[in-house]
């Protein structure tokens, strides 16, 4: 069984990445806040950034959700915690294979709108029911996310993805699977993350793939 191919899912998948096209458009009045988050390690506040990318898609690419699917498939993921719903298209994916291993996606979004219309996306494609998507800080709102987790995808504010990780690391088990999308988009903010992933030194093997701008795959030993 491979719900990806679900047709009613799929159909929703085929809106969303349609709508994502426009984001080249909406960043273009971003951009005196998108320059310094690509050329330094300084970001604005979570909630000042959400709220200016409130209308800003920043999905994962087809191919990078084909691959998340299929890693979850792989693991037998049961336990998927996400980092970054924004309008849930890697959460339809993930979703997918949660329906698939009986499995659930826990999700975290700042932004209201955005959290409101990830639930009714999520619905509309069938999996609604293999998701929870928290509204708020996901450094709270993940925090009591109980072990083991299975699998995670970090693709929210990146400066954050160091801290959610050091969240989420005692919960992993051995061979759970970290991925973290923007690797070589935003170098300079990620360079901690990256540093820590691959360094070999904090329970991670770790490199980057040349999906997208780089998603780092990351194996807890």
């Amino acid at each position: 069984m491979e719900s990806l191919n679900d047709p009613k899912l799929q159909a929703v998948l085929e809106r969303l990445h349609a709508a994502a096209r426009g984001d080249r458009l909406r960043f273009l009045p971003l951009l005196p806040t998108l320059l310094p988050l690509l050329f330094s390690n300084k970001a604005p506040p979570a909630a000042e950034q959400a709220a200016r990318f409130k209308d800003v898609y920043i999905p994962i690419s087809r191919a990078q959700g084909r691959f998340l699917y299929l890693v979850a498939r792989s693991l037998g993921a049961r336990r998927i915690v996400e980092f970054g719903t924004s309008f849930g298209i890697s959460t339809i994916y993930a979703a997918a294979a949660a329906r698939d291993t009986g499995g659930m996606v826990i999700g975290s979004e700042l932004e209201p709108g955005k959290h409101r219309a990830a639930c009714a996306n999520l619905a509309e494609a069938g999996v609604g029911e293999y998701a929870d998507i928290r509204l708020g800080d996901a450094l709270e709102t993940l925090a009591d996310v109980p072990p083991p987790i299975d699998l995670v995808l970090l693709d929210g504010w990146k400066e954050l993805y160091l801290p959610m990780l050091k969240l989420l690391a005692p919960k992993l088990r051995t061979g759970a699977v970290v991925l973290a999308d923007n690797i070589r988009t935003f170098r300079w903010t990620l360079a901690p993350y990256v540093s820590y992933v691959q360094s070999g030194e904090n329970g991670f093997g770790s490199l980057t793939l040349p999906l997208a701008d780089g998603f780092e795959y990351s194996v807890k030993l």
